[in-house]
């Protein structure tokens, strides 16, 4: 019987792709993060309820003068209100649920995201962007090619969130919440703001 037996060389080949090849394995799993597919987040941040915008009502004049009505000025509002609403599209995860712009009543404004369902991911951003909600594939890079603002890492991917938009951003340029994974550079889901 013969017996076949491999060579120093052909030893050590073998060693050297074996252990290439669980570095690629290793390396590949902390790029790709497989297992947060299988993971859920839920965030339940506490979103505040928008009121009416007080408006003024018309006051009768006191007399019959021939003087000018004084200007009536609006109170500013009791509590939050609505700036800004739209509900997410899926771009490259399915991804379903509504945005809201609040402007508190001292002034700040948020982004809440409501009822958010979508693909936990590594590495996932909330941008408020410049460019346009754009559905199907040819969504997903879209917001690669505009202006944006990162409002920092996604807080879950299930439930309700809340982030703090910078005093300093023009919402009539930023009309668009898009949800993009940093390291694929891609969309998971966006929504137009109007």
């Amino acid at each position: 019987m013969s017996r076949t037996t491999l060579s120093t060389r052909a030893r050590w080949l073998w060693g050297i792709g074996a252990a290439l090849a669980v570095s690629a394995v290793v390396g590949g799993a902390l790029v790709f993060q497989p297992w947060l597919l299988f993971i859920d987040v839920r965030v339940d941040d506490e979103i505040p309820a928008a009121v009416a915008t007080a408006t003024p009502e018309p006051t009768p004049a006191a007399s019959a003068s021939v003087e000018p009505a004084e200007q009536i000025t609006p109170a500013p509002p009791a509590g939050p209100v609505d700036l800004l609403t739209g509900s997410f599209i899926s771009h490259e995860h399915t991804t379903s649920g509504s945005v809201r712009v609040i402007e508190n009543p001292d002034g700040t404004r948020q982004l809440a995201l409501v009822g958010l369902e979508t693909s936990n991911g590594p590495d996932v951003h909330v941008w408020l962007s410049a460019g346009p909600v754009v559905e199907g594939t040819d969504g997903w890079f879209t917001a690669a090619g505009y202006e944006h603002i990162d409002l920092g890492p996604i807080k879950g991917n299930i439930g309700d969130q809340l982030y703090d938009i910078p005093a300093d951003v023009d919402l009539t340029v930023f009309r668009t919440v898009v949800l993009w994974c940093v390291p694929f550079s891609v969309s998971f889901g966006a929504a137009a703001l109007s």
